[in-house]
C-alpha cells in the first residue's frame, strides 16, 4: 500500500507545474484523474515531457464550455478529495468550476489554484512563465542570460513541489475536520520566499569570486567542470588542499581563509585546471573532499546512485521521496487519450469514477 492510496485527485492543469504536482501525488498512490480539453493537453505535442509528468494518471476529455461536459466535471469533483486547476485567476469561475461552486457541493474538497502570481495582488492578472516569475522574485542574477531549452524551470518545479506539500497538509486537516480549503499558490511567491531566506551579502564580491575558498564551479584541463563545496569545515578544506597538492594552505583556519578568498580560490582553480576531469574527481573523492562532477542529463539518468534509489529508471523518473513502510510506486503507464471515444483511460473503465 502506498502513502496516498485512496486519495482521489481531479487535475485540470496543463504544461509543467500542475502536472508535476499531481505526479508527485500519483507516485505515492493517489488516483489522479486528468481532465483534458478537446484534442488533449497541448503538452502532448512534446511527448518526452508529457510522458514523464503524467505517469499513473487516468485521462478524460471534457469541454468545460459544454453544459453536459461541465456537469460531468462537477460530478467527478463531488467524488474527489482534491481539485487542482492552473487557469489564470478568474477563468475557473467563468467556466463554472470555481472554488466557491465546488466547495458548496463538496465541503470536504481541497481546492488548489496554481498560477504565476496568485489569485490576488497587484500582479495577479499579469501573464508570464518561469523566466518572468524568477525575475520578479529576485531569483535572476544581474548577469543572467536567456535560458536555453535544457535549463531547469526552477519556478515551475518549486511551486509544484510546494503545491504537493500544501495539498497533503490540507487533506490531513480536511479528513480530521470534514472541512476543505482553498489553496492559492503563486509560483513567484515560492521563489520570493526562497530568496527571502538568503541574507543579502554584507559586502559586494567581484564577479566570479567564490564566497569562500573552495566553494564553486571549476574547470578541469579537458574543459569539463567539477564543483567543490567547502565552507567552514577545516577537514574538508584540508582534504581539498592535499588532494590538489596545496599542502601549504591546508592548515589555514576558516577566519584566515575569509581574508584570503581570492588568493586561495585562485590556487584551487589553477590546480584543477592542470588536472583532467576523471583524475580530478578521483583524487578529490579519495581524499574525502566535497566534490561533485557536473553531469549531463544522460549521465545523471545512468548514474548508479540515482538508479539504486529509484529516482530514475530506464529513461523515466520515479518519486524523489523514499519511505521505509510505504515505498513509492514504480514508474507506470501514461495517461492515454482515445479521441474516438472522447474519453481515454490508462486504467479502469469510466464507471470506476462514479461518485
Amino acid at each position: 500500500m502506498a502513502l496516498l492510496d485512496g486519495l482521489r485527485v481531479l487535475d485540470l492543469t496543463m504544461w509543467r507545474p500542475g502536472p508535476y504536482a499531481t505526479q508527485l501525488l500519483a507516485q505515492h498512490g493517489a488516483d489522479v484523474i486528468k481532465v483534458e480539453p478537446p484534442g488533449g493537453e497541448p503538452m502532448r505535442a512534446f511527448r518526452s515531457h508529457f510522458d514523464l509528468l503524467n505517469q499513473r494518471k487516468r485521462s478524460v476529455v471534457l469541454n468545460l464550455k459544454d453544459d453536459r461536459d461541465r456537469a460531468r466535471c462537477l460530478e467527478l469533483a463531488d467524488g474527489a478529495e482534491v481539485f487542482v486547476e492552473g487557469f489564470r485567476p478568474g477563468v475557473a469561475d467563468r467556466l463554472g468550476v470555481g472554488h466557491d461552486t465546488l466547495l458548496a457541493r463538496n465541503p470536504r474538497l481541497v481546492y488548489c489554484s496554481l498560477s504565476g502570481y496568485g489569485a490576488r495582488g497587484p500582479l495577479s492578472g499579469v501573464p508570464g512563465h518561469d523566466v518572468n516569475y524568477r525575475a520578479y522574485a529576485a531569483a535572476t542574477p544581474p548577469d543572467a542570460v536567456s535560458p536555453d531549452a535544457g535549463e531547469l524551470p526552477v519556478a515551475d518545479m518549486a511551486a509544484a513541489t510546494m503545491a504537493a506539500f500544501a495539498i497533503t497538509a490540507a487533506c490531513l486537516r480536511a479528513r480530521a475536520t470534514g472541512v476543505g480549503d482553498r489553496i492559492d499558490l503563486g509560483m513567484a511567491d515560492v521563489l520570493a520566499n526562497w530568496v527571502g531566506t538568503v541574507p543579502s551579502p554584507t559586502r559586494p564580491a567581484a564577479a566570479g569570486t567564490a564566497p569562500v575558498p573552495g566553494y564553486g564551479v571549476y574547470a578541469t584541463k579537458d574543459g569539463r567542470k567539477v564543483t567543490l563545496g567547502v565552507v567552514s569545515e577545516q577537514r574538508l578544506w584540508a582534504a581539498t588542499c592535499r588532494a590538489l597538492g596545496l599542502d601549504e594552505h591546508a592548515d589555514a583556519p576558516f577566519a584566515e581563509r575569509l581574508t584570503r578568498v581570492r588568493e586561495l580560490d585562485d590556487a584551487v582553480a589553477a590546480a584543477l585546471a592542470a588536472l583532467p576531469f576523471d583524475a580530478a574527481v578521483a583524487r578529490l573523492t579519495r581524499a574525502g573532499a566535497p566534490v561533485a562532477p557536473v553531469l549531463t542529463r544522460a549521465e545523471m539518468m545512468a548514474h548508479d546512485h540515482f538508479r539504486s534509489r529509484g529516482v530514475v529508471a530506464d529513461g523515466t523518473v520515479g518519486s524523489p521521496v523514499r519511505t521505509a513502510a510505504h515505498p513509492p510506486l514504480p514508474p507506470g503507464p501514461v495517461a492515454e487519450l482515445d479521441e474516438h471515444r472522447g474519453q481515454g483511460w490508462a486504467a479502469g473503465p469510466p464507471a470506476d469514477l462514479t461518485p
